[in-house]
Order: C-alpha cells, then sequence, then structure tokens
C-alpha cells in the first residue's frame, strides 16, 4: 500500500489558480469580503439561501447574498429612497424560510424623518420572492424615487469567503422593454447559471442594472411592490415558492413535503418550557435544512450540514445527524445511507482522495467544482465516514427491521469494510490512517478537519499519516455491528466470527497504544506518521465511551478528565484542555464547545453508568440554548462559564448546523435511557428534577408509533394513537 511522505498538514491556499487551460477568468480579484454585521438576517429553505444585512440589502463586495447549489445568484440588493438608504427600525427572521424587514426613511430635503414606514417581507425556497409596502404619514403629497439596486456575480461558494474573480465580462445583460424582467446569464463551459428579477408593478425606469420607480404618495396612501427572483441552473429553471409568514402553504393541492414532513415528527409535551422550546426549535431547523434526492428511483430526504456556507451533503455531518435524530424519525438517517452508498467510490482518483468502497466527505455543484479546479464532485477526504456509514446502517436497522434497505445496501456494506483493512489501514499497523494525495485535499481528515485541529500538547504539528482516536473507535463500534447484521439478516456466520475477533484484537491493541499514564491517565488523540502519541487531551476521549472501545477499568479517568475543569467550561466539554499549549477559547476545535461532540460525550458517560455527569452535559447545553433563540449553533467559545456569565458566541459559526439542530434530539434519548434492541424499545430514564416529566408521543420505531413518557427513573411506554 502507498503511503504519504512525512509531512504535516498545512493552511490551505486562500486564493488557489486554477488549473491550466480551464475557462475561469483570473484578472480582478478582490480583497477578501466584509461581512454583514452582528444582526444580518439569514432565510434558507433546502439548497437556497438569502444572507443581508439588518435592512435586507446586500451591498456589493460583501459575503451577502442569494445562494442556490453553491452558486449565488444575486451579490448586490439595495433599496434606496429619495437617495438615501433607510432606517432600521427592526428585522428579524419569521421562519427559517422567511424574514421581515420594518424600515423607514432618514431626514431627507423636504421629508423629515420616519414620514414614510417601509416594509420588506422576504421569502426563499428555490429562489427568492419578495414584497415592498410603503405607507405613506405626511401631511401633504411627497415624491417618491424608490431604487432597488440588483447586481450578479455568480460567484462560486469557495471564492465568496475568500476572493471574487470578476466574471462581468461573460455575463449576458437582457432588460425587457417594459422594464421588467432584469436577466442576467453565465456560461463556461458546460457550467451555465441564470437569474431573473421579475417586478410587479413594472419599475417606471431601469437604470443600469437598477429597478427604479418613481412614485408620489398621498397622506395615507400606501403602495406594494412585487419581486420574484427565479433562477436557472444547469438548464433546469426554478421558480420560488410564493408563501405567507408561518403558514402551511399548499403546493399542486396538497400540503408541500416540509409540511408533511413535520407532521409526522414526535410530539413533545414537558413539564419544562425548555425542553418543548428547544425540542420544537431543533424541528424547524432541520426541516429547513431537508434536501431531497431521488435515488434509485427513490425520493428521499436527507440534511445538509449547516447555514451559510454548508447546504450540501456532507458525509459525517449527515450520518451523525442521522444517528442523532433518530427519536425523530428514521428517515434521515435513511436518507444518508442511501444518498452515501449511491456515490460510495469504486476507483481510485487522487485529486477527489477517492478509494474503492469510500464514503464520500463533501459533494459541491459550483463552477469550479463543474470544471474539476475543485475535487468536491464529491470529494472523499474523509477517514471516519465509512465506518459512521456502517454505524448508522446498523442503528437504523435496530430501530425498523428495514431488512429490504439492507439487502440493498450489502455489497455497500461489504465495501466498506474491505476499504477499512485495505486503503483505510495504510501501513498494516491495524488503524485506519489519513493523509491526502490530493493538491486540493484536505490535510486532517477526522472531524477536527482543520489544518492545526490535531497537534501534539506543545502545540507542534504531527506528521502526516494520522490516526486518531475515535476513528479507531468508530473502526471497532462498526465492525462489532457489523457482526451483529452478518449474524441476523446478512446470514453470514463466518464474517461474523471474524469481524468480532478483530474488534477484540483493535481493542487490545488501541488500549495499549493510546493510552497515556501521565497527567491523570487518559487517550492520546492518536498517532502521527512516526507512531508517536499526539498527547494533547481533547473531547475526543468522549467519543471512545460512545463507540465501546474503553474497557470498564478506565472509564471513570475518562469521564473525570472530560468533567474537569481543564476541559468542561461550564457549558460544555471543550475540545481542548486549558492546559495545553494550542489551547484557545476561539480556536475552531482548538477549545471551542461543540454541541455535536457534547451529544456524542453525553451518550457515550450514561452508556457507561456516568449519568450524573451526563445530565450535567446536557442541562448546559440546553441551558445555553436561552441565549440564542433555544437553538444550539455550531460551536460556542470556550471560555468558562464565570468568565461572562453567558455563553460567548463562536464569531463565524454556522447556525444553524444539521448536527448542532440535532443534539437535542440526543440529549433527550441519553435522558431516556432509550435503546432500539431485538424489535423492541428499551428504557432506563434518568431525568434531572428540573424538568419533571417529559413525554414524546409519535415516536417511530419497528413500523409503529410509540408514546414514550418518562419522569425522573420512573417510564411508560405504550403505542400511540398517532
Amino acid at each position: 500500500m502507498t503511503t504519504t511522505g512525512r509531512r504535516r498538514p498545512t493552511p490551505a491556499d486562500p486564493s488557489p489558480e486554477p488549473v491550466p487551460g480551464s475557462e475561469v477568468p483570473s484578472e480582478a480579484v478582490r480583497d477578501l469580503p466584509p461581512d454583514l454585521g452582528p444582526d444580518a438576517i439569514g432565510v434558507f429553505d433546502g439548497l437556497s439561501f438569502m444572507f443581508s444585512d439588518a435592512a435586507g440589502d446586500v451591498p456589493p463586495g460583501s459575503i451577502g447574498g442569494l445562494i442556490h447549489e453553491d452558486t449565488r445568484f444575486l451579490s448586490r440588493w439595495q433599496l434606496t429612497l429619495n437617495g438615501a438608504r433607510p432606517l432600521v427600525l427592526g428585522s428579524s427572521s419569521v421562519d427559517a424560510f422567511s424574514a421581515a424587514f420594518f424600515l423607514a426613511n432618514p431626514d431627507l430635503p423636504e421629508l423629515p424623518a420616519n414620514r414614510i414606514g417601509i416594509r420588506r417581507q422576504r421569502f426563499v425556497g428555490e429562489g427568492m420572492y419578495e414584497r415592498i409596502r410603503l405607507q405613506c404619514f405626511t401631511d401633504e403629497p411627497v415624491p417618491i424615487e424608490l431604487r432597488l439596486a440588483v447586481g450578479v456575480d455568480f460567484a462560486d461558494l469557495f471564492e465568496i469567503k475568500e476572493k471574487v474573480r470578476d466574471r462581468s465580462a461573460r455575463i449576458v445583460r437582457e432588460h425587457a422593454a417594459d422594464g421588467s424582467p432584469l436577466s442576467f446569464t453565465y456560461r463556461n463551459g458546460e457550467f451555465a447559471v441564470g437569474t431573473e428579477v421579475r417586478a410587479l408593478p413594472a419599475p417606471s425606469r431601469i437604470e443600469g442594472d437598477d429597478l427604479v420607480w418613481d412614485l408620489v404618495l398621498t397622506p395615507g396612501e400606501g403602495w406594494e411592490g412585487e419581486l420574484h427572483v427565479p433562477l436557472r441552473y444547469a438548464d433546469q429553471r426554478i421558480r420560488p415558492s410564493r408563501r405567507q409568514f408561518g403558514e402551511v402553504f399548499e403546493v399542486d393541492g396538497g400540503t408541500d413535503s416540509a409540511s408533511r414532513w413535520r407532521a409526522s415528527r414526535p410530539d413533545v409535551h414537558a413539564d419544562s418550557d425548555l425542553i418543548c422550546d428547544v425540542y420544537h426549535k431543533s424541528v424547524a431547523d432541520l426541516i429547513s435544512m431537508r434536501i431531497e434526492k431521488e435515488v434509485r428511483g427513490q425520493r428521499i430526504v436527507m440534511i445538509a450540514a449547516g447555514l451559510p456556507w454548508f447546504l450540501t451533503i456532507f458525509g459525517r455531518d449527515s450520518l451523525i445527524t442521522g444517528y442523532q435524530a433518530m427519536l425523530g424519525g428514521p428517515e434521515l438517517a435513511r436518507g444518508a445511507l442511501l444518498v452515501l452508498a449511491a456515490h460510495q467510490a469504486t476507483e481510485l482518483d487522487e485529486f477527489s482522495d477517492q478509494e474503492p468502497g469510500k464514503m464520500l466527505h463533501e459533494y459541491r455543484s459550483g463552477e469550479l467544482t463543474r470544471l474539476g479546479i475543485k475535487p468536491h464532485n464529491p470529494y472523499y477526504g474523509a477517514a471516519d465516514t465509512t465506518q459512521l456509514w456502517l454505524i448508522v446502517l446498523s442503528e437504523y436497522w435496530r430501530w425498523t427491521g428495514d431488512e429490504a434497505l439492507l439487502r440493498n445496501v450489502r455489497d455497500n456494506a461489504y465495501a466498506a469494510l474491505r476499504w477499512i483493512d485495505g486503503y483505510g489501514d495504510r501501513d498494516g499497523d491495524g488503524y485506519v490512517e489519513y493523509a491526502t494525495r490530493s493538491r486540493e485535499g484536505l490535510g486532517n481528515q477526522c472531524w477536527r478537519d482543520s489544518w492545526n485541529g490535531v497537534q501534539f500538547a506543545d502545540g507542534t504539528i504531527p506528521v502526516l499519516p494520522i490516526a486518531t482516536c475515535e476513528i479507531q473507535g468508530y473502526t471497532y463500534d462498526a465492525k462489532l455491528r457489523m457482526a451483529e447484521l452478518a449474524d441476523g439478516p446478512y446470514r453470514d456466520p463466518a464474517l461474523a466470527r471474524r469481524l468480532r475477533d478483530e474488534a477484540a484484537a483493535l481493542a487490545d491493541r488501541f488500549n495499549r497504544d493510546f493510552w497515556i499514564d501521565d497527567r491523570g491517565g487518559y487517550y492520546a488523540l492518536g498517532l502521527d506518521g512516526d507512531k508517536r502519541r499526539i498527547d494533547s487531551m481533547t473531547s475526543n476521549m468522549g467519543h471512545l465511551l460512545w463507540s465501546g472501545i474503553v474497557p470498564a477499568e478506565r472509564a471513570a479517568a475518562v469521564a473525570r478528565q472530560l468533567m474537569s475543569d481543564e476541559l468542561f467550561s461550564g457549558w460544555g466539554v471543550r475540545t481542548m484542555s486549558t492546559d495545553d499549549r494550542g489551547y484557545n477559547p476561539i480556536g475552531y476545535h482548538l477549545g471551542t464547545v461543540w454541541p455535536h461532540d457534547n451529544s456524542l460525550i453525553a451518550y457515550g458517560l450514561a452508556r457507561y453508568g456516568f449519568r450524573a455527569e451526563a445530565n450535567r452535559i446536557i442541562e448546559a447545553m440546553l441551558e445555553a440554548t436561552r441565549y440564542s433563540d433555544n437553538r444550539l449553533p455550531e460551536a460556542f467559545s470556550g471560555y468558562d462559564r464565570s468568565f461572562g456569565r453567558i455563553p460567548v458566541p463562536y464569531p463565524t459559526a454556522c447556525n444553524p448546523q444539521a448536527w448542532a439542530s440535532a443534539a437535542p434530539l440526543l440529549f433527550l434519548r441519553t435522558m431516556f435511557g432509550l435503546e432500539a434492541r431485538d424489535g423492541q424499545f428499551v428504557l432506563d430514564p434518568d431525568i434531572p428534577e428540573r424538568f419533571g416529566r417529559i413525554q414524546l408521543t409519535g415516536v417511530q420505531g419497528f413500523d409503529q408509533r410509540w408514546e414514550i413518557e418518562a419522569n425522573a427513573r420512573q417510564s411508560h411506554l405504550r403505542l400511540s394513537n398517532r
């Protein structure tokens, strides 16, 4: 097996040059764009997302805009009244896909401030729809020039946060004679996209790419205009949905698929408003991040990774989200399993880090990917997605007994096992390691995938290839679970025996090679390319409890470390100990607190009987949502709880993010002590006193609906009427 030379992960080049012969223009590269301020508003649905400032505007050169399928279809969207930017009275999202902006005119010549009220309503879904309403509160008629400046750059998502290449010479603009619509199209080889802006009533005139309405408003008079922004991507015309705030809307005579999916989720009733509020927010966010795809003739649902930069398929994120959300229904796990199986690697390709049997890491569809400049169509740079796929396959089967799906993906499961033992174990030492072969590949291919996310306690960066500890835990769990499937629906007892023997040998070897006696005893983050223990102390130890690879006699030491002042911030377990040199409370993987990480840690602690410790994490995490609209973001800063009394936001966290949104569902399952075993649910609750009684109605399992109720250590399980 070929291995990569002894090198270290390095920061990615922020502005990679196009490959020779590519048609991406290289002239006029802009500087790093500014953000939209702390009050920026994002609305999103499926693969469409609109990011604006608090006035509803997207200034040119910012990171905002209307994005669909990794391409920015609007890069400017600015409203002015008599040449001035309106004052912001208030603005917020109404639900995931809609927002409202309440504005007024500033002090202008012959028009005092606050005499014209402005309301903008915005809906996103396969494009965008916006309604603008003016209301006049003057004593006399007043002339108004209402102007909407429109701009497009068709930037690739990878460019928006870095440097955007100027495509203006290739963007074709067409303006209809009657002033509506505006049309913008761009083509580069096989990559073709387009944006239209349709206005009713039609503007009085068009100046450049600005729509201008010349109005005269009388006292008490109102004016209303509507804007539709359909898109064209890869010769498909995408029309925006017309919606009403907070209401179920109709599509083709029946409720839309999002509403149907929402209605099928379990209902929650609890003594604690906190439990209800967080659950409802999590379900709403997961619904809004849904992606519907057709795979092998089946319409399936899966979840995009997060807003704003990850509205696409991520293997690791989608699988862990499916696992976390099993309490809310098995569809997300099923969707992730089928989509990843359909894209399982079948050949070797260094540019995309593809190896036979490997499951994908990330799928993109923007221009740079479509033209082969970026390797994300799809990209396979993850050393844990394949094992996680097997783990979720097993968990899905335990909850559903769906042997038909297992039969359909049997070849995928066996190919995944071959990848683990072959390409995954790069040097034959019994551990799964990673090292990119791609010039555009990730240096770190575990969940800590920032370039410096894996480092020694003294801050130095290890050499590749690297075998991180949690990946070995996932491998151990995947083999045991596949042994269960081999004994059961796969009817392959020889494979079951072999996998159990391999799992036992891996556990023995792992507990010998990764355990460090110093600092009270803990597991190394990993082994580097020279087989040195990467001795930083991290939250990854908690994943080992989740996987079950930790022997009982060491579990207490791991639990003690996880809940120590050095790792536990008071809001959750930090990604790195404060005693390590690389610790940084605002370092992406170097001391932040991640809800998805903590959900797996809490589950692992409960698995080993540390229920009080698990509940301490759960209570802290749920309490933290009170400071972020009942939502858990991608990560918090790792400052101690005493530092500011509130969880300090991580500055660029995705919000929402799929596996953070699903974390409360796994927290609920952990408190319920809910497991699916041999075709039935088993409950072992430990509900903190502050939460009182919690009831879930309509939980899906084994082709039936169930009602689950728990209070302290008492529980009830019965069939549901839903």
